[in-house]
Formats: C-alpha cells, structure tokens, sequence
C-alpha cells in the first residue's frame, strides 16, 4: 500500500482512509477507525474494482466522498486515470461498531464520476480545494493542471481550465498541493527537482524555485498558519522550507533521514510540527519552532505579569529557540509512503508503510503539555 489520507470532513472521530496494490486481487480501500479511549483499531472494507490505488484524497465538505488515483491496464499499456467515489451512506461517519467478520460484508464504492484525462496523460495526483464546498478539484496529469468543477451532486466532472507545463524533455508532475491561504487561489506543485506556485484563477506560473533539491521532489505542504511558507522533500534525502516570497534560498534544511523522503506534512493546529515518512522505514517527528507561527510560545499579555515574571519573561525571550528531532519512530520494515495527521485529534498522525503495515502514533506528551501551556 502506499496511498493514505486522513478523512478531512470528519472532525469527530479519528478516521483514515488506505488504498491497496494488490496485483492478484481487487484493490481495496480500507476504512480505518481509531478508538482513542480504548486504544481499538476497527477496519471496514470496500472494493475499488478498477485497479492498484496510487493516490487518495477526501472531501473536505463530504465524509462519504473520495477521489483515487489508480491504475487501469487497456491494450497492454498501463494508464494511471483518477474518479471520484461515494462509500455507501452507513460507513461515511466514524460511530458505527465493527462487524466481527467484516469480510463477508464488504461493500462497494459507487463511482460518481471519471476525471476524464484521455487526453492529458497519467494522473499523479487529485487536490481538493481545501476551504471549499468539495465542488473543486484539481487533478496533475503528465504535465497538465487540471481544473475540474464537480456537478449534480458530484456524478459529472466538467473541465474548466488547465495549464500544461512547458520546456524541455518529458516534464511529469510528481506531487501537488492546494494553498490554504488567498482564499485558496494558489497552488504549488512538483515537478523533477522544481517546485512551482499557480494562480488557480489565470492558471498562471507565481513563482518557481528551480533546483528546489538535489534529486526529485517527492512531495509538498504548505504551513496551515503562514500563508508564504510551504515544505518539501526529496530523494537527496532533505525536507527543505520556504519563503514564496524569496525563493533563491530555503528558511531551513532538514537532513535526518537516510533515504528519499516520500512525505511531509504539517500539523494543521500547531505549526512547528513536522512529520516526514522515507524509504529509510523511519517516521520523523520534527519540532521547527523557528520557523512557526508561534517561535516564542504561546504570547503572554504584559499587564498579567509582575515585575518579577516580567523580567523573567524577557530572559525567555532571549534564549534562542532550538530546532529539534522530537522522536524517530521505527515500526515499519519497509519504505514508508506517506504520513498523515488525524484531522479530529492534532495529536494523532498515521503513517503506511509498502507492506501495508498502517501504525498509529501520538505526540510525546511532553511535549503536547510543553506546546500548550
């Protein structure tokens, strides 16, 4: 497996969604429930008949709604096309019980619709608007950029409008990200060692960070709290952050892993965490309070303090805030494809690993305490 998102419109129940790539049998999308209190994982099944699923993303506006990225053998050439499916109606929230023998009830998807790119080559990647009403989407196809509107409750994808990347040689998207800031009007995406922003609404290049790594960029995130800020990583082994507004240099480098790093992410609350997942097998868990919207903790009000606590205070403020590796996590065997945060609980991150192995871990509560109080 190497396909995971959290499902972003449940903000109660802790919820992942997990594609297989199975050659033997029909892929699947398992449904993975995560009971905190009792510390219960509960999986249900749903068939994905139409091939191994390379990229998956929710909703941001519908629990039951999905898009995946997957694979389709047609005269022994093998297209990566992306659809947008309906899980049946009892399993888009996260309360239901897990049936004992959950493999003789596995259910289907309904597909709503294709996104129809016959014409623009393999799909990497489907993006949902972030802050919208799960009406917009955005699907990386070879070198296109692909703006497609969802209708009629989501049955129809009308394309409407696109930009295709220009230059030398087979230039093929590898990963993007849709901005939460400007009112979701920018992108940025990944293409070879280059990272590039888009205007969504002139589909216009904004900025381009050339020879953003070494190697291939692997992926991308932007800061949930900075609206300049973005983070990505690659196979030279590095996740690199960076300021859109100056591009020639990275704010900061990060080189712990081993191996090419598959996956950053940010916390969606709490910005100094990071969360990178590589073929080194190795989870990182990364606290870049420097560059966070918070680099000096939570800021206290001058009136509430005495003198003394005054004075105190501005010692703190002096000591320079240390970048650190919060913690290594180790459980995987194999390369791990993606790591993802809970969008219920910001102090719960999943990660998957190519074996298919799916582990939950927390935020060392240390540190959670340290961050809120």
């Amino acid at each position: 497996a190497r396909a995971l998102t959290p499902q972003t419109a449940e903000t109660d129940a802790i919820r992942f969604l997990v594609g297989t790539q199975s050659l033997r049998y029909d892929n699947q999308i398992h449904i993975i429930d995560f009971d905190d209190e009792n510390n219960i994982i509960n999986k249900n099944v749903l068939l994905h008949q139409v091939g191994e699923i390379w990229h998956i993303s929710t909703s941001p506006a519908d629990k039951g709604v999905l898009a995946t990225c997957y694979n389709k053998t047609s005269d022994s050439k093998v297209m990566t096309c992306a659809a947008v499916w309906r899980m049946p109606k009892e399993l888009e929230s996260g309360s239901h019980e897990s049936p004992d023998d959950s493999s003789s009830n596995t259910q289907t998807l309904e597909l709503l619709c294709h996104l129809d790119n016959t014409a623009h080559g393999n799909m990497a990647c489907v993006m949902w608007e972030p802050m919208g009403d799960g009406k917009k989407i955005i699907s990386l196809a070879d070198n296109n950029i692909l703006l497609w509107d969802l209708q009629e409750s989501s049955a129809k994808a009308v394309l409407s409008s696109s930009a295709a990347l220009e230059g030398k040689g087979q230039l093929k998207f590898t990963s993007g990200r849709w901005s939460p800031h400007h009112n979701c009007t920018q992108i940025a995406t990944a293409n070879d060692t280059t990272v590039r922003g888009w205007d969504t609404r002139s589909m216009r290049q904004i900025y381009c960070i050339e020879n953003a790594h070494g190697q291939l960029v692997r992926d991308l995130d932007f800061n949930p709290n900075k609206q300049y800020y973005l983070a990505s990583c690659g196979d030279d082994c590095k996740v690199k952050f960076w300021d859109a507004r100056n591009v020639t240099e990275p704010v900061k480098t990060l080189e712990e892993h081993s191996h090419w790093v598959w996956n950053v992410r940010y916390n969606h609350s709490h910005d100094q965490l990071i969360l990178t997942g590589s073929s080194d097998s190795r989870v990182i868990l990364s606290n870049m309070v420097s560059i966070s919207s918070e680099p000096f903790g939570h800021m206290v009000d001058d009136d509430d303090l005495s003198d003394q606590e005054d004075q105190h205070q501005e010692e703190k403020i002096k000591e320079p805030l240390q970048d650190s590796v919060i913690a290594t996590y180790e459980e995987h065997e194999d390369s791990v494809y993606a790591v993802e945060w809970s969008s219920a609980d910001p102090w719960l991150f999943a990660s998957l690993s190519y074996d298919g192995r799916l582990v939950i871990n927390r935020v060392p509560r240390a540190l959670k305490y340290h961050i809120l109080l």
